[in-house]
């Protein structure tokens, strides 16, 4: 099986329900292709570099998905006739970070255990 993560994105006047409904429908086809999601991320609306379809915004949906390579054409063919999807990216990896989310927001009274800076009192 290989692994892929595959991230589309959503016109940015799509509303949550149409969001599960696409989170949902993607799925399906991952399932009937013999394939398994072992994760979904919603990162939200995100600003887009650049207009897209007169867009400057999109909802990004990130899927972590291990299955055969038919399962991504069937999936792109899919993606390429839907209209609220404005784009969608899919990259195989070697191995999933299951960990890291990189789109949910620290708290700042968190203390950042990733920094090797250590700050002495005085």
């Amino acid at each position: 099986m290989n692994l892929y993560e595959h991230t589309i994105v959503a016109r940015q006047d799509t509303s949550s329900i149409q969001l599960k409904q696409l989170t949902e429908k993607y799925t399906n086809i991952v399932v009937k292709n013999k394939g398994e999601i072992v994760q979904t991320q919603n990162w939200g609306l995100l600003n887009l570099a650049y207009m897209i379809k007169k867009n400057k915004k999109g909802n990004y949906i990130h899927f972590k998905i291990k299955g055969p390579t038919s399962l991504i054409l069937d999936l792109e063919k899919n993606e390429r006739m839907d209209k609220n999807l404005l784009r969608y990216m899919t990259v195989k990896v070697k191995k999933f970070d299951l960990e890291a989310n990189y789109f949910v927001s620290k708290d700042k009274d968190e203390p950042d255990t990733n920094n090797p800076v250590k700050k002495s009192k005085n």
